[in-house]
């Protein structure tokens, strides 16, 4: 039986919620929740990712009566200073309205909204319903001015106790609209903290979403999130995940493509260090053809460590012209670096393109001994090989803008990952 929460604690936590408190939607969440519990490791989607963590977190801070922890605004007044963009910032799962600037820019409609019916299958989610403060929904009209990205941070504390929250986010674009967004998770303090996002996007005929995903979670803490994009008629996503910091992360990407001629990229670099586990796990939905996707995730490991990738693409019947790619590449550091890699494709459909691929492999000792009898340190050759590999996929990052700081924070990870690695 998988894991579940005391339902009587969980309760209490729910009916002081602002928005209904135990409304039905929550009622039919909790109850959910309640018969299926977390994700355990005799699921097949999971069988890679133990959620102890989470779970662990999640009972003592409902145990305690689901306290609170005060935003650290200088914390987010200093993320904020390293881009120009437009600012939706949620701390411990409550949106903060006077740090945001980015609720009354024309084109853009932003409301509070409650709990309600979501398309979101998954006990996470169920979780994620009953204990959500509210839904933060943003509608994108075609009339927007794409000029700087809008940025969802995420910024959670624990000082003084384990704290878990919830993020709840609907985004919608209208017809031929587009839009960037920076999906941003942070995170402070020394004591244990669970994060669980769902996000669910809908791009409407001929829209185009460019979505970067940059998560630097504080070393002891637990993250998982789920993206959920529907993608109609000639619709266009460009996806770039990249993670960094965290103890446990998971990461669910989901892409429905219902539209004729819609086109999905979906990119991303995980590096993982000593006590790191960093799963991502994709799935694309092909309903009709012709449509185009292609997904290219690369990863570094360094010390005793755990990757997980897995990418499942879906050609359902009648799906025909459907063209597909994708990749994983996996570069090992250390002798106790752990890579879990699964590329899966299923095709119901005769008239398709599909390819896919993993590999795993190591530092070239040709192109070291060169760099070294160039005169370059064994560190600092180590470095450069290891940010060549990683700029492979960093140079498709979307978003030109993020380039520079993106670039900067992996060059930061790589130097600390150094430390780790083992022979």
């Amino acid at each position: 039986m998988n894991p579940v929460l005391p339902l009587d604690t969980l309760t209490r936590v729910v009916r002081r919620l602002p928005g209904g408190g135990l409304s039905a939607a929550r009622q039919a969440a909790l109850a959910s929740f309640a018969e299926r519990g977390f994700p355990s490791l005799s699921d097949e989607d999971w069988k890679y990712t133990d959620l102890t963590p989470a779970i662990d977190v999640s009972r003592e801070w409902l145990a305690a009566g689901g306290p609170a922890e005060t935003p650290d605004p200088a914390g987010i007044l200093a993320v904020r200073a390293t881009l120009d963009a437009h600012w939706l910032v949620i701390a411990n799962g409550e949106l903060q309205e006077a740090q945001s600037n980015a609720l009354t820019l024309p084109g853009i409609r932003a409301r509070r909204g409650h709990v309600g019916e979501t398309r979101f299958e998954a006990p996470l989610s169920d979780l994620n319903a009953a204990l959500s403060h509210d839904v933060l929904e943003l509608t994108i009209g075609r009339e927007y001015r794409d000029e700087k990205p809008i940025v969802l941070l995420v910024a959670d504390a624990a000082t003084g106790a384990p704290i878990a929250s919830q993020v709840r986010i609907a985004v919608r674009l209208e017809d031929s609209a587009v839009a960037s967004f920076v999906e941003y998770h942070v995170s402070s303090g020394n004591e244990r903290h669970y994060s669980n996002t769902f996000i669910e996007t809908d791009v409407a005929p001929d829209a185009c979403c460019r979505w970067v995903r940059v998560q630097e979670r504080a070393p002891v803490h637990t993250q998982t999130a789920r993206l959920d994009v529907r993608l109609d008629h000639g619709a266009r996503l460009e996806h770039f995940g990249i993670d960094l910091g965290g103890a446990l992360t998971r990461n669910d990407l989901r892409v429905d493509v219902v539209g004729r001629h819609a086109q999905v990229t979906l990119d991303g670099v995980y590096l993982a260090g000593p006590g790191q586990h960093v799963d991502n796990h994709t799935r694309t939905e092909h309903r009709v053809g012709p449509a185009r996707s292609r997904q290219e995730y690369r990863g570094v490991l360094s010390g005793r460590c755990r990757a997980v990738w897995n990418g499942k693409a879906i050609i359902h019947p009648g799906a025909d012209g459907t063209d597909l790619e994708q990749a994983n590449h996996n570069l090992l550091l250390s002798g106790d670096a752990e890579i879990d890699a699964k590329p899966e494709l299923e095709i119901y459909a005769d008239d398709v393109k599909a390819a896919h691929g993993a590999t795993v492999g190591q530092l070239d000792e040709r192109a070291l001994f060169y760099l070294q009898s160039r005169g370059i340190g064994p560190a600092r050759a180590k470095r450069i090989l290891t940010r060549a590999f990683a700029a492979t996929v960093l140079d498709k990052l979307p978003l030109p803008c993020l380039r520079e700081l993106v670039g900067d924070k992996v060059e930061a990870r790589l130097r600390g990952m150094a430390g780790g690695a083992t022979a």
